[in-house]
């Protein structure tokens, strides 16, 4: 009885196994990497690449696991399919701190030039100047980021040093608003056809790092570009959400968290209708709920999330 029994598990185990689906497979991947288990991350992705290596930013993203899990051969090899599949933000491979491990290696350099001679002949007719310029504004908003992260995360975070970092990250932040701002009321909101995707992601990276009353000036502006084809959906819902809050209204996408002040934990900040909310992000190319709250290392319940919403609205409205 017992040999049938283990059978019998091994077979559903099997099944289960092969029932896995891509996505379900790189939603684990991803959780593994937020909990910094990398090597399992690394084995999660291969078993989605196995049915699957369509996705660029998957391609990258396990690029990244594997580089901290010192599977260097891997890494390269996700990076490179990646670039063959649509990457194209140079700047941001150059300064990702999950690569590093990578520098080193005689495969790094074959890598950039890889990529920056695909950019080449897709950037014949950018405008070249622009293009550096928000090339370096990406690197500044982006690599002081990385820098802050490193240090909130820490197992014992350094307060000074947050506080240090955070007002340099102020100080770049305000420059880096004064040049694209200039960009913005001279030119508007430039496409990836004359500035490239990153340069294109720039614009929209700084103005979320804005100050409300700036996001509020060039949010309609943004709307527009993504009509035109100008500007990325997903960025502008990024936008739209993180307006609204600051405004104090419900977001639209759930693509922003808050600190729930009674369990101390993240949260997704409240949102509009969340029943429907999958509809709408896939309206602008994002992800599930499920998908997008296993980045952020929560666990994604519809049900148990409207029940805490209307317990914090009631909350709310129940103060003098």
């Amino acid at each position: 009885m017992k040999k049938i029994i283990t059978f019998s598990f091994i077979v559903l185990h099997g099944i289960f196994m092969q029932a896995q689906t891509y996505k379900e497979w790189v939603r684990k991947a991803d959780s593994c990497y937020t909990a910094k288990n990398y090597e399992l991350s690394v084995s999660y992705y291969e078993k989605a690449f196995k049915i699957e290596q369509k996705s660029f930013t998957d391609l990258y993203n396990a690029g990244c696991s594997a580089s901290m899990a010192r599977q260097h051969k891997k890494a390269f090899k996700w990076l490179n399919l990646s670039i063959d599949n649509g990457y194209e933000n140079i700047a941001h491979l150059k300064i990702d701190n999950d690569l590093k491990p990578l520098h080193t290696e005689k495969e790094w350099n074959k890598t950039i030039d890889k990529l920056q001679k695909k950019l080449d002949v897709i950037g014949a007719n950018y405008d070249k100047v622009l293009e550096k310029e928000l090339a370096e504004i990406y690197t500044e908003d982006q690599e002081i980021r990385g820098e802050f992260m490193n240090v909130y995360r820490a197992t014992k975070p350094d307060k000074k040093k947050i506080d240090s970092i955070g007002k340099i990250m102020e100080r770049k932040d305000s420059i880096n608003l004064i040049k694209v701002m200039k960009i913005l009321d001279e030119r508007g909101w430039l496409g990836k056809n004359v500035v490239g995707t990153q340069g294109n992601q720039t614009l929209f990276l700084v103005i979320q790092h804005a100050d409300l009353k700036y996001q509020q000036k060039y949010l309609p502006m943004m709307r527009e570009a993504v009509k035109n084809g100008n500007a990325n959906p997903g960025n502008l819902a990024y936008l739209e959400d993180r307006v609204a809050l600051r405004e104090g209204k419900k977001q639209i996408y759930g693509s922003q968290s808050s600190m729930n002040k009674k369990t101390n934990k993240i949260r997704i900040a409240p949102m509009i209708d969340p029943d429907n909310v999958d509809k709408r992000r896939a309206e602008v190319g994002l992800g599930t709920m499920a998908e997008y709250a296993t980045k952020l290392n929560i666990e994604w319940n519809l049900e148990e999330y409207k029940k805490e919403l209307a317990e914090t609205e009631k909350l709310e409205n129940t103060k003098p």
